[in-house]
């Protein structure tokens, strides 16, 4: 891999970290699965997300990104995932530029995952 796709999946990385940490810069959605949880439960799980550092290049973060994560509550395991997609494309388009923040609108979706 060159110098410069390592640097373009770094910022990718920092990207969906500080989306993912702070809820802020992108869209959030609960599955029907999710949102059938009590709000106790809920509140639980997306702290767990945006908590969540456990990346490891074999068993959920192969290209560096930071994009996915799985998480187990209460015996219950979920998915996490972060989609990148070209701004103003009404996220039908993938992102051309998902280091180029301007250019890019995250949604990151928080499921169980039997729903995956």
């Amino acid at each position: 891999m060159s110098e410069l796709e390592q640097m373009k999946r770094k910022r990718i990385a920092q990207l969906n970290d500080s989306f993912r940490t702070t809820m802020i810069g992108g869209c959030v959605m609960l599955t029907a699965g999710v949102d059938a949880l009590p709000s106790d439960a809920k509140a639980m799980l997306i702290r767990k997300v945006a908590t969540f550092d456990d990346f490891d290049k074999v068993r959920n973060d192969p290209y560096g990104e930071h994009d996915f994560g799985s998480i187990d509550l209460a015996g219950q395991k979920f998915f996490w995932q972060i989609a990148c997609y070209q701004k103003g494309s009404d996220f039908m388009d993938g992102a051309e530029t998902p280091e180029n923040a301007a250019t890019t609108d995250r949604v990151l979706t928080i499921m169980q995952a039997e729903e995956y």
